[in-house]
C-alpha cells in the first residue's frame, strides 16, 4: 500500500513539472523584439540591417556598402530555435532586410511548436506584427 501512495505521489509530481523550454509565444515574442531592434539599428546605424531565419534559428548581418558582414554585439549575436520549434515556411530561409529608413520588404515567418504557434509578420514599412 506504502509503494502504491509512494508511486501515486511521484506520477504527480512528474506531471506537475513544468517544461522547461519556453513557450512558443515567448520564443516569438523574443524575435519580434529583436526584429524591432534590428530595425532601430538600421535607422540609428544609417545601414541596411539583415535578420535571416531558418529551420534552425536566425542571425543578423550588416551591409557596410560592399559586403554582408555578421552582426554580433549585443542582442545581435545568433540564436537557435528551442528543440522541437518548427518555422514555415521552410523551404529556404526567411530574409528581412531594413534599409537605413527602416522600410523592409514584407516578409512572414510562423513559429510552431507542441500544436501552438504565432505568426511574426514585417510590413512594407518595417513594422513588425505579432499574431495568434
Amino acid at each position: 500500500m506504502v509503494v502504491a501512495i509512494i508511486g501515486l505521489a511521484a506520477g504527480a509530481v512528474v506531471l506537475s513539472v513544468p517544461d522547461p523550454r519556453p513557450a512558443v509565444a515567448a520564443e516569438a515574442e523574443r524575435f519580434a523584439a529583436r526584429l524591432v531592434r534590428a530595425r532601430e539599428e538600421a535607422i540609428l546605424g544609417n545601414r541596411p540591417v539583415a535578420v535571416e531565419a531558418t529551420a534552425r534559428g536566425y542571425a543578423f548581418s550588416t551591409f557596410d556598402g560592399a559586403e554582408w558582414t555578421p552582426l554580433t554585439d549585443g542582442p545581435f549575436g545568433p540564436e537557435i530555435w528551442t528543440e522541437g520549434s518548427t518555422v514555415s515556411p521552410s523551404e529556404g530561409p526567411v530574409r528581412v532586410v531594413f534599409d537605413p529608413s527602416g522600410v523592409a520588404d514584407p516578409a512572414t515567418l510562423t513559429l510552431a511548436r507542441d500544436g501552438r504557434s504565432r505568426r511574426i509578420a514585417v510590413d512594407g514599412a518595417g513594422e513588425v506584427r505579432l499574431d495568434g
